[in-house]
């Protein structure tokens, strides 16, 4: 059976405002090792997929850098959605179009944008899931082992007593905890990150989408079945209800199942957890660009285009793109978002 790679890459990363932008994202910047994230997912899956089984599902603004970043890829398998609408019309999307190509497949569906640091680990871990969703009508999803009690994540409650060759039914999702319920989950060793990384037969995500989004399926089906493709997809897009593939299927779902991941995982969500991933001075700050810093510890300095200079800070986040600087405490740094909720609300595109 043939497996496909569906890479998601629509999103704008507002968390990592001034660098992200709708125009490039954070999955097409450098923020680790020499390559962009999408350059890295892309490469971490090529011993499952060659560049011909690899689909990228983005949007009109994103897919000329794409196509830059990633000439390997044939340019009908880079899908511009007309106007995001989450996650479950996007997977549904790819997997009409992977159905209509080569039949009942693999389908495996990546974030462009997280960091995966054992990769060996990873691809074991896929093959794993692949062989489970090949043999059997099965939604699966990767589970992160938790290292400590992160608020910033959704769970995934595994059932126990449910396990069968590495990979367990799942019992429940549940939303962003607080810290005393995260450091319950933690203690009681039944609760993973939830990676939003999944793998199915195409067949059986399709009839689920039409069992729990019977309009949804119905509008994809006629999309992949006209020869007007981009068209089609741009009135079909103005209608839809946005949803999320967790809230749609996985949460209503029976045949849910997780295969626990221990590979060096996160999502990249923050500056924060930019921080924490990046290598240190001796003072402990992550440093990149034409930067200086006096008497400033475990800060993060980001500064490519002008110099910039920090004195007397303490737990930072300092970003200078030219054009926008920003400057929080650390642990404030989710709220970044607010910030493009705000350059939005008021209509100020040139910093978005």
């Amino acid at each position: 059976m043939q497996k496909y790679i569906v890479i998601m890459a629509g999103g704008v990363g507002s968390r990592f405002w001034p660098r992200s932008r709708k125009r490039m994202p954070k999955q097409l910047l450098n923020i680790f090792g020499k390559n962009s994230m999408i350059r890295d997912t892309v490469e971490r899956v090529l011993p499952v997929a060659d560049y011909e089984n690899i689909l990228i599902v983005t949007n009109k603004v994103q897919k000329a850098l794409i196509e830059e970043q990633i000439p390997e890829l044939p340019a009908e398998n880079i899908i511009a959605e007309p106007r995001g609408r989450n996650t479950a019309p996007c997977i549904n999307l790819a997997a009409e179009i992977i159905s209509k190509r080569s039949g009942d497949s693999v389908m495996i569906t990546l974030p462009a944008d997280h960091l995966i640091n054992d990769e060996k680990k990873f691809l074991e871990d896929l093959e794993k899931a692949t062989d489970f969703a090949e043999n059997n009508d099965a939604l699966l999803t990767f589970g992160i082992k938790p290292e400590y009690p992160n608020t910033g994540y959704g769970y995934i409650k595994i059932l126990s007593g449910s396990e069968n060759d590495g990979v367990w039914q799942v019992d429940r999702f549940v939303e962003k905890p607080d810290i005393e319920t995260a450091k319950g989950y933690l203690k009681s060793g039944d609760y993973l990150w939830n990676s939003g990384m999944f793998v199915w037969r195409v067949s059986v995500i399709l009839d689920e989408i039409k069992k729990h989004l019977p309009e949804l399926y119905n509008d994809m089906n006629i999309i992949c079945e006209d020869d007007r493709f981009y068209t089609t997809l741009s009135d079909i897009f103005e209608r839809i209800t946005p949803v999320s593939i967790d809230y749609g299927i996985m949460e209503k779902s029976d045949k849910v199942w997780l295969v626990p991941g221990d590979f060096g995982w996160s999502d990249v969500g923050s500056w924060e957890t930019a921080y924490q991933l990046s290598s240190k001075d001796i003072n402990g700050n992550a440093i990149h660009g034409n930067t200086l810093t006096i008497d400033t510890k475990n800060s993060y300095v980001h500064s490519d285009k002008v110099f910039t200079a920090v004195i007397g800070m303490n737990e930072t986040i300092v970003i200078n793109t030219g054009d926008a600087v920003l400057v929080c405490p650390r642990d404030k740094s989710q709220k970044v978002k607010e910030i493009v909720e705000y350059l939005e609300k008021n209509n100020i595109n040139g910093l978005i």
